[in-house]
């Protein structure tokens, strides 16, 4: 069945029970992006997630976690073939992980030439003070239409949302977003056909626990607010941008 909300960016495997959280994806007709951290995770989140009709896994390497995983990408390498959907994967600048910035780019461009080499790949990109460089490697290495990049929670400046627009890249905005001056600037730039919603649970959370996978309503009304229109007809653009995203394949779900 059609999906009713759009989630496309959530760490499904950190929550307690993935199990019950894949189980409740699927209840709430939630189609959901299941963002892997280390390619050694990915292989139990697709088995888990195989007779899911709402739940697709993708294939990710943190960049927060380059520093100690960056041996995982001969399996990242392995495992590409096996799906479509890729992420987390990018960019951290930030002071905690500054330090292995050379190395995250070094991952990342192979990341990126891996994608452009296999083509039709999705790909759900991290870019903590780090958009320009982030979108410099997907111009240089990703050939426009080649794939399809997100970027999920976009804290990049105006001007560089509109840069992203220009590459052709989506867009996956989340609650927290619409909190912060910044947040708001990026959605102002973001055109209706390049908008997706995500939870980046259990990261995001609400009344101090972990946001429900799926749950995007008040996105869609900061949204809606925001763009003088309705949660409803916000709902309905952002199903119809994932089926343009997922539009080469067969999956009626990301």
């Amino acid at each position: 069945m059609r999906p009713t909300l759009v989630d496309f960016h959530c760490h499904l495997d950190l929550y307690p029970d993935l199990g019950t959280v894949i189980s409740a994806c699927d209840a709430r007709r939630a189609a959901t992006l299941a963002v892997t951290t280390t390619p050694k995770a990915f292989s139990r989140n697709r088995h888990l997630a195989s007779k899911s009709e709402y739940v697709r896994v993708a294939l990710g390497l943190h960049p927060q976690l380059v520093e100690q995983r960056a041996n995982e990408m001969d399996l990242f390498e392995r495992l590409l073939p096996e799906t479509r959907y890729v992420g987390e994967v990018g960019l951290d600048a930030g002071r905690r992980f500054y330090h292995s910035f050379d190395a995250q780019k070094s991952v990342f461009r192979r990341v990126l030439d891996l994608c452009a080499d296999a083509g039709d790949k999705i790909l759900s990109v991290h870019s903590v003070r780090a958009a320009k460089h982030v979108l410099d490697l997907i111009e240089e290495c990703l050939p426009m239409g080649n794939s399809t990049v997100i970027l999920h929670w976009f804290t990049g400046s105006a001007a560089e949302t509109r840069r992203g627009v220009e590459l052709g890249c989506y867009f996956s905005v989340n609650e927290r977003m619409l909190a912060t001056p910044n947040g708001v600037r990026v959605l102002r730039e973001i055109p209706d056909h390049l908008l997706l919603t995500e939870t980046d649970g259990p990261f995001v959370e609400k009344s101090g626990k972990p946001i429900e996978p799926g749950d995007v309503w008040a996105v869609l009304s900061g949204i809606a607010a925001m763009r003088e229109t309705t949660a409803e007809r916000v709902q309905a653009q952002v199903i119809a941008n994932l089926g343009r995203v997922v539009s080469h394949h067969q999956d009626a779900a990301p």
